[in-house]
């Protein structure tokens, strides 16, 4: 919306700030904060009027979660959707289609987190949704994400194969893999596997929106690149016409989660839900396939993969020999159970989740 006051630069040259991306994503920051904070305490007064004994524990989890979280409200992530959502309204460009199918992504995996949420508050039970089900849905919108981008490059007359169906390998110069039809399915693949980890991850005060936050800020600093010509040019990345503009959406959603950490730090006022963990992971990974760095997710999202890796082979070693690997799965339980404080294991993770950050922008110039 502010964007076309950039077209009145006849009247006032202050007008055409509102053409840089810089200047937007920084407003998309703040206004989104803002806009989480503001809403915070009324939203989480009226999801404690709703939810009465709060979010479902498991009995078969750490016994201090049964003591210290039962009666703490959940779908917080309706504050990140209000707070995204408002502030790409006011900040982005819709010209570009990267920003409709970012919005579709986040609002379509939003309501099927609150489906999740919805049922676990109605019958008091963990379980929810049926990881089944969640799954076909997830693999849904991940085929029509990619389907929407295809299009998007067709529309923008970019039609080589490397862009439209190309996986391309980080700190490597020019290797891409070319999926053809194969491309959907992938990033099918990629929208379920980070919807489904950062849900994994959001298991403690504040553990999970760290590393999305981390994740925000790398992937808009490749979104601005991937989107300018010179840049992407001079940096060995595949340019993507107008994919720059989710910059913004990359800021909207840091805003967001800086917003809605204020009320889930330690202890928790508000859980983000299924509601919030799918719709952060999947919109994410959509923003990575966008860029053609889905790739370099899996290690700025080094959290995620590893508290995803630690229950697959959990589950696995459990089935074939009837014994643990870890004390408990995902790994920040285990941690748990081996008597770490809960504040510990989440700043230990964001150390961790800085790091790979920091790690994952020297791709930008090792290639």
């Amino acid at each position: 919306m502010l964007f076309y006051l950039s077209h009145m630069t006849y009247y006032a040259s202050f007008f055409n700030l509102f053409r840089y991306l810089t200047f937007r994503s920084i407003g998309a920051l703040m206004s989104s904060f803002f806009i989480v904070f503001l809403v915070g305490k009324p939203f989480i007064r009226w999801m404690k009027n709703m939810q009465k004994g709060g979010q479902p524990i498991r009995l078969d989890g750490p016994e201090t979660h049964l003591l210290y979280k039962k009666n703490t409200p959940t779908m917080g992530g309706g504050m990140l959707l209000l707070g995204f959502l408002g502030s790409i309204i006011l900040w982005c460009d819709w010209s570009s289609p990267y920003v409709w199918l970012c919005a579709f992504t986040f609002l379509s995996l939003s309501f099927l987190g609150f489906l999740d949420d919805i049922l676990k508050i109605v019958y008091q039970n963990s379980a929810g949704l049926s990881g089944k089900k969640k799954i076909i849905f997830q693999v849904i919108i991940g085929i029509f994400g990619a389907l929407g981008a295809s299009w998007a490059l067709c529309r923008l007359n970019c039609t080589t194969d490397t862009v439209l169906t190309g996986v391309y390998l980080p700190f490597l110069k020019n290797f891409v893999i070319n999926l053809g039809w194969l491309y959907p399915f992938w990033a099918a693949l990629v929208v379920t596997g980070a919807s489904n980890a950062v849900n994994l991850t959001d298991g403690l005060d504040g553990l999970a929106i760290g590393p999305v936050m981390v994740t925000c800020v790398v992937l808009g600093i490749f979104c601005y690149v991937s989107g300018h010509s010179i840049f992407s040019s001079y940096l060995k990345i595949p340019h993507v016409p107008m994919t720059g503009e989710l910059s913004v959406c990359c800021a909207a959603l840091l805003g967001s989660g800086l917003g809605f950490l204020w009320y889930n730090a330690p202890p928790a006022m508000i859980i983000m839900g299924d509601m919030g963990a799918l719709a952060l992971g999947g919109t994410l990974a959509a923003i990575a396939l966008f860029i053609k760095q889905e790739l370099l997710l899996g290690i700025v999202g080094g959290v995620f993969v590893v508290e995803t890796f630690s229950v697959v082979i959990q589950v696995i070693y459990f089935k074939r020999t009837k014994r643990r690997i870890f004390l408990m799965a995902p790994l920040h339980h285990h941690f748990e159970k081996r008597g770490w404080s809960e504040s510990t294991i989440v700043m230990r993770f964001w150390i961790i989740s800085c790091l790979l950050g920091i790690a994952s922008l020297m791709a930008l110039k090792i290639r």
